[in-house]
């Protein structure tokens, strides 16, 4: 089982070049933990993920134009997988350290820190 991630996770692109923390609205809370906990949901671009530092793929029309590493701009289509099979908060599972999404230009997305220590597994 995984932990739960809490606002202020870190995450890592594959394609990036620097992690970013996800960003998620106070309105989660989930018994045990402090925080704003995520759910599979939270995947919208520049809300709950932010840029990492440049873009290094060659599917970004930006980065092959350009024949160098870009800004990032994530561009995320589809929800967190698989999600926490227990710990569901607004009718959706719960993110969990083990989550994964994929960005439109190649790179995948995960947790690198679920920011919240050892405590609240899922």
């Amino acid at each position: 089982m995984g932990k739960l991630v809490v606002a202020g996770a870190t995450l890592k692109c594959s394609m990036g070049s620097s992690t970013s923390a996800l960003g998620v609205l106070p309105d989660n809370k989930a018994a045990g933990v402090n925080q704003a906990v995520a759910t599979i949901q939270d995947y919208k671009p520049g809300v709950n993920v932010k840029p990492f530092g440049l873009c290094t793929s060659p599917s970004n029309p930006q980065v092959a134009a350009a024949k160098s590493p870009q800004p990032c701009l994530p561009v995320v289509t589809s929800p967190w997988t698989p999600g926490s099979p227990s710990v569901n908060l607004a009718n959706q599972p719960a993110l969990t350290d083990g989550s994964k999404c994929s960005c439109q230009w190649g790179g995948t997305i995960e947790v690198g820190e679920a920011g919240q220590g050892s405590a609240n597994t899922a």
